[in-house]
């Protein structure tokens, strides 16, 4: 399928979007369709948001148009993570499996890469997220047992959760990606509040684990001109740098959290005092 292509956005551009508009810039919603590999090529940082769901065979990762290299890898590096039934992904010959909440890293220079199911009545759903790389560092999987696990929040603010850290430094070497998973415990709604920006990155966030009826009301924008994005499950968020990035839900969900910019210091963020909200 040929790939969805997103410009950058202006602060101030931004803060006369309608919602229409702020849909049609910031958010993904169809990235798992049975069968296909979808993608979005986005200015901002020239990040790649994507999902692939094979059904009735393997799928493989093309490159495109947008990309200008002859693989999609070539210049590039890729952050997997399934969501979905038990998977497999195989780059240049070698298979890992890649079950529910594992991230698998995929480094620079890799020329094939084909997304299999285990069982079609259960079907993989892998999550993408690629930037642009310098160097080719080694592909490596990790299995949510073994990411870094934070706990973090109360249950008065109504935000108790557990955050992993699966592709850091320290962790998985990479040029520029990192890339993790967020679950709120039941009965907690909020994440990422106090909000805070990171002017040094942008981020993009999936939200998932979302009930049919449920969701997330995503706050964005400058933080003296929020704005905000009713978002279903498994759909995307592009978080340029100048923008805030929490999110309400109508019930407990999950996310997966993903940035790529200047840096890779997970605490070099901008905090936002409350007062300063408008």
């Amino acid at each position: 399928m040929p790939i969805a292509v997103r410009q950058a956005s202006h602060p101030q551009a931004a803060r006369q979007y309608d919602t229409t508009a702020l849909r049609a810039h910031f958010l993904v919603e169809d990235l798992f369709r049975p069968d296909a590999v979808e993608l979005t090529y986005s200015h901002v940082d020239r990040i790649v948001v994507g999902g692939a769901m094979p059904v009735n065979g393997p799928l493989a990762l093309e490159t495109h148009k947008a990309l200008g290299q002859a693989t999609f890898l070539a210049r590039r590096e890729l952050g997997i993570c399934n969501i979905g039934g038990p998977g497999r992904v195989i780059c240049d010959g070698k298979a890992f499996q890649v079950n529910l909440r594992d991230m698998l890293y995929v480094g620079m220079g890799t020329v094939d890469v084909a997304f299999h199911s285990d069982d079609p009545q259960n079907p993989a759903k892998f999550y993408l997220f690629s930037t642009p790389a310098h160097a080719r560092h080694a592909t490596v999987l990790v299995r949510e047992a073994d990411a870094n696990a934070l706990e973090l929040g109360s249950q008065e603010q109504a935000n108790t959760r557990t955050l992993r850290q699966y592709i850091i430094p320290g962790r998985v070497e990479s040029c520029q990606l990192v890339m993790g998973l967020t679950t709120l415990k039941p009965g907690n709604v909020w994440n990422t509040m106090p909000s805070h920006v990171h002017d040094r990155r942008c981020e993009a966030y999936l939200y998932f684990g979302l009930g049919t009826d449920a969701r997330v009301l995503h706050l964005m924008g400058e933080p003296e001109e929020t704005r905000h994005l009713v978002v279903g499950n498994e759909q995307a968020i592009i978080s340029p740098p100048w923008s805030i990035h929490s999110g309400c839900g109508t019930s407990a969900y999950s996310f997966i959290w993903a940035m790529g910019g200047d840096n890779q210091d997970f605490t070099d963020m901008d905090m936002v005092p409350m007062g300063a909200l408008r």
